[in-house]
């Protein structure tokens, strides 16, 4: 909590900062689609982070546009993102016990729900299309993040085996994997990286209309625990958007 305390006072700081010093603002609201996935990262990698394929979700903020000139502007937001990846079909799990093999093995489904409030501060180029209502833009920039919730959704039943082959069976009994698991504890708070997008505007008479397409990419390391493994955030989203102008443009 102490950290999303710190990232809202950023925000605050950062959108007091821009109104004083850009002339035109416009406050707008946004809402689409995530579809994240989960990257395994360099030699920390184990089965256990390895295998992930993308996931959909939410992706929805609000966010405040400080025109600086015709061509540029600073995009302050806040964010809720859904981040996380699946897996379906053979994966690792963890051994229990400390005198088998490393890892066991079995066919089921798996998800991993996390959840981010995301702080981006994006540079925003536009671009109008000549005797048209129509505008082309293009931005990038920092992140700051904070998780609010990290699940593992698993479901299926398997035989459980000791080799990736599947051919040494635990058991003869199959096993139930319909489990959601808190996560929380294994995952960090905070994260940061960047975020880019690119979209097209309709311009009204105070207002505008967009529908925009980009992603974002977590720099950090989401697990605690070296024997978890490594992996990164990231996701591909497509939103679209409403946004009015509080003063002249």
């Amino acid at each position: 909590m102490k950290k999303l305390i710190f990232y809202s006072s950023i925000f605050v700081f950062m959108l007091s900062f821009f109104c004083a010093k850009a002339q035109n603002v416009s406050l707008g609201l946004q809402g689409g689609i995530s579809i994240p996935n989960l990257s395994a990262g360099g030699s920390g990698s184990t089965p256990l982070s390895t295998g992930y394929s993308s996931r959909s979700g939410p992706d929805f903020g609000i966010y405040a546009e400080f025109k600086v000139s015709n061509l540029f502007s600073i995009q302050p937001a806040l964010e809720y993102s859904a981040q996380g990846g699946k897996k379906n079909g053979l994966q690792a799990l963890p051994d229990p016990n400390p005198q088998g093999p490393p890892y066991l093995y079995a066919n089921y489904n798996s998800t991993a729900k996390l959840n981010y409030l995301m702080l981006p501060v994006l540079a925003k180029f536009g671009w109008d299309f000549h005797n048209s209502p129509l505008r082309f833009f293009a931005d990038a920039g920092p992140f700051l993040a904070y998780r609010l919730s990290a699940t593992q959704v698993t479901s299926g039943t398997s035989l459980v085996y000791a080799d990736k082959a599947e051919t040494e069976p635990t058991s003869p009994t199959p096993q139930n994997f319909d489990h959601t698991t808190d996560i929380n504890h294994d995952i960090h708070h905070g994260n940061f990286g960047v975020e880019g997008n690119v979209g097209l505007i309709y311009k009204l008479n105070k207002s505008y209309l967009f529908i925009q397409a980009g992603g974002n990419y977590g720099f950090r390391n989401i697990q605690i625990f070296a024997a978890d493994g490594s992996n990164e955030t990231g996701a591909a989203t497509v939103t679209v958007g409403y946004s009015f102008w509080l003063g002249k443009h």
